[in-house]
Formats: structure tokens, C-alpha cells, sequence
């Protein structure tokens, strides 16, 4: 079995979110990380591995991005992926869920993968449906918010979290899984796997080497274009009440409310 786990480079969760007012896109100019979701997928790829109920001959790390993403592959390498792929050309910059679906699913089809796995969401775009996108171009089943899986003879036996309870499905490989944060607890990459992931197999590929259009990636080949998005306004900042008498400091805090009809 070979699996494939889709990964995204995404600001550092302490990093400020911030809109390119050039762009209307989101500033991705600071401190960056691995996904946190995606190290689910890895993980759950690793235990399928580690159980024994199939054979995993390998785990391929796979991400769209700029240079910088690369950081984010040599994380992934470092938590057990076997080898990576880094689809990266400027032709992709600024491509909405639907573009970065398709030109994922093109690396994809290279690769001819039993399955593949995904974080449950991006922690920067939050849109939950880049698996669905990429179950769609590449013609496989596809299942969400998965917290358990068992592998049984050529097929996947799932628990995923619905609205109201649980589902328990049977989907046949090869399938697209985007697995919940519930799914397990990821492990931390020793000292020596933090060294070693440099020296693992990573290919960079260009749009053309895949095989995608150029004429449905990008800015100019998404659906949804960009409007008129900016940071919120500032809040003003709030009334401290500094008393020593609190009989006063009570007063004051009464007297503001009213003010507002909020008593």
C-alpha cells in the first residue's frame, strides 16, 4: 500500500492573521508551521503502518506552496513520512479551494496512491474541503471528520463524527480520508529524525510536470475572486476604573452601565 498525506505550510498559530490589502489575500509573510491538522494525518498514516493489518510500503508527504514549504515537508518527513513532493510554481499563487483541489489531484494521479490522507481543516483557511475536491478530480470515494479507522481487506471500516452521533462506513480503496483532531494524539519527532529529515528524497515539481492547465490554477483560473477584504477595525480601548473606595468604584461601574441601558 502506498498512502499520501496531504500537508499545508500555514502562519504559526502565535502570528497575528493578517489581510494583504494589495492581494485581499491572507499576509503569509511571518512565522510558519506545519498544519497542525495535517499531523493527524500523518500519524494516523504511521499507525496504519505500525499495525501490521496491511503493508505500507510507503508514506509520501505531499504540499502546494512557495519555497518556504518546504519547511513544512522536512516536518512531515521528521514524523515519518518516507519521502516528499513540493508542487510549487508561481503559475498557483493566489489559486482558491477548487484550483488547489485540482492541481493537487494532478500531482496526485502521478503518484497512484491506495490512500490518501488529510487534516480535517486548514488552520488558516478553515474551508474543510479540500479532500472532497481532490476525491472528486481523481474519481475516489471520500469520507470527512474521520476519528477511527480500520484497514479490512482492501477497504477502510470508519468512524466519523456527524451532526447528531456517529457514522460507522465501509468505503473501498482507494479512497481520500480527511481525518478529524480526535483521530489520535501525534507523536513528537525524536532528535534524530529532526536530523535525518533533510537528508530524505524531496522533489520539486513544476505546474507542467503534472500536467495541469495553467488556465485553472492561479488568480485568473479560480472561481472565486477576491473582494473587498480587510483587517477589522480596531477596538477602542477600555475604561479602567481605579479605586481604592470600592462603595465608589461600585457607583461608577452602575453609573456606566445605566449609561448604556444595560440595567
Amino acid at each position: 500500500m502506498k498512502i499520501c498525506v496531504l500537508v499545508k505550510e500555514v502562519p504559526d498559530a502565535a502570528v497575528e492573521k493578517r489581510i494583504d490589502p494589495s492581494t485581499g489575500r491572507m499576509d503569509r509573510s511571518g512565522e510558519k508551521n506545519l498544519n497542525p491538522y495535517d499531523t493527524h494525518a500523518i500519524e494516523a498514516a504511521m499507525q496504519i503502518r505500525e499495525g501490521g493489518a496491511v503493508q505500507v510500503d510507503e508514506i509520501v508527504a505531499l504540499t502546494m506552496g512557495p519555497e518556504s514549504a518546504m519547511r513544512a515537508l522536512h516536518k512531515a518527513v521528521s514524523l515519518g513520512a518516507d519521502r516528499s513532493i513540493h508542487l510549487t510554481d508561481p503559475a498557483l499563487a493566489g489559486s482558491d479551494v477548487a484550483a488547489t483541489g485540482y492541481a493537487l489531484s494532478k500531482a496526485l494521479a502521478s503518484e497512484q496512491p491506495d490512500l490518501v490522507l488529510l487534516g480535517q481543516q486548514s488552520d488558516d483557511g478553515e474551508c474543510y474541503t479540500i479532500g472532497a475536491v481532490v476525491a472528486d478530480h481523481l474519481q475516489m470515494p471520500s469520507l470527512t471528520q474521520v476519528i477511527k479507522m480500520d484497514v479490512e481487506d482492501g477497504a477502510l471500516r470508519c468512524e466519523r463524527q456527524a451532526e447528531y452521533g456517529y457514522d460507522t462506513v465501509q468505503v473501498r480503496l482507494p479512497a481520500v480520508i480527511s481525518v478529524g483532531d480526535a483521530i489520535n494524539e501525534p507523536r513528537y519527532p525524536s532528535l534524530k529524525a529532526i536530523m535525518g529529515a533533510r537528508k530524505k528524497p524531496l522533489e520539486q515539481v513544476a505546474a507542467g510536470d503534472v500536467g495541469i492547465d495553467p488556465g485553472l490554477v492561479g488568480a485568473d483560473g479560480s472561481r472565486v475572486q477576491c473582494g473587498d477584504f480587510h483587517d477589522p477595525p480596531a477596538k477602542a480601548p477600555g475604561q479602567v476604573i481605579e479605586d481604592e473606595d470600592t462603595s465608589e468604584t461600585v457607583d461608577k461601574i452602575v453609573a456606566w452601565l445605566e449609561e448604556r441601558k444595560l440595567i
